[in-house]
């Protein structure tokens, strides 16, 4: 495959990651521009906590759907009949999907955390480290109550469990290890406000799932 066709995937990856989700559902079911309220976050925790949970899922379902589209058809589309694998492109079509969500190009560069469109790049590209980075996203976020913590503990665990995998010599020769690392460092960046108020104490909990703070509440008798 020339590099013209692998920049064209790419391209089209970034794209398919810009579609602004959470921006045409606020818009069209509330009648609100997402980015000025709630978090100004363009992402399904934002859309849940303004609209409810069921379009919070509408959102998440389609933004990991980019991811998933972006990683495992782009690919196809772009290596038909070349007898290529594509598998590293498809890696760099996932990363270009996440970024693109978090700076849509439609928007001003401005869109989302990346969270759910990396999970659909990680449901293609790496489904076991996918199920242990969701496993650090329960723990943390059931333990906390933050879904900003939940997130960064996974999109940390799943360069670290492909790691653990491939073993280290492997790994750093990987385009899997790399393009993960790569989510990871979006992911974080992305986040750098939630790190900053949860440092500070004044990041907003989701008390419903702070299952931990509940057992606490009911052991010392607080209602």
């Amino acid at each position: 495959m020339d590099g013209i066709g692998w920049i064209l995937a790419v391209l089209t990856a970034y794209l398919l990651g810009s579609f602004p989700t959470a921006y045409l559902v606020g818009r069209l079911i509330g009648g609100i521009d997402i980015r000025k309220h709630g978090s100004g976050n363009v992402g399904s925790t934002n859309t849940a906590r303004l609209l409810g949970w069921r379009w919070g899922l509408v959102v998440q379902s389609i933004d990991i759907l980019k991811g998933v589209i972006a990683a495992g058809v782009v690919p196809v589309l772009f290596t038909a009949g070349q007898g290529t694998d594509g598998s590293q492109l498809g890696m760099l079509a996932g990363v270009a999907a996440v970024a693109g969500h978090c700076w849509p190009v439609w928007m001003g560069f401005r869109g989302g955390k990346g969270v759910n469109t990396a999970a659909g790049v990680l449901l293609v590209m790496a489904p076991q480290e996918l199920l242990i980075g969701l496993g650090g996203f329960l723990i943390a976020l059931f333990s906390s109550g933050y879904v900003s913590l939940g997130s960064l503990v996974a999109a940390c665990l799943v360069p670290v469990a492909v790691t653990l995998r491939l073993g280290w010599p492997a790994a750093a020769g990987s385009l899997l290890f790399w393009g993960t690392v790569g989510i990871a460092l979006i992911v974080i960046l992305r986040h750098r406000g939630n790190l900053q108020r949860l440092l500070a104490g004044t990041e907003h909990r989701f008390a419903a799932l702070w299952l931990l703070g509940r057992l606490k509440q009911t052991h010392s008798g607080t209602p």
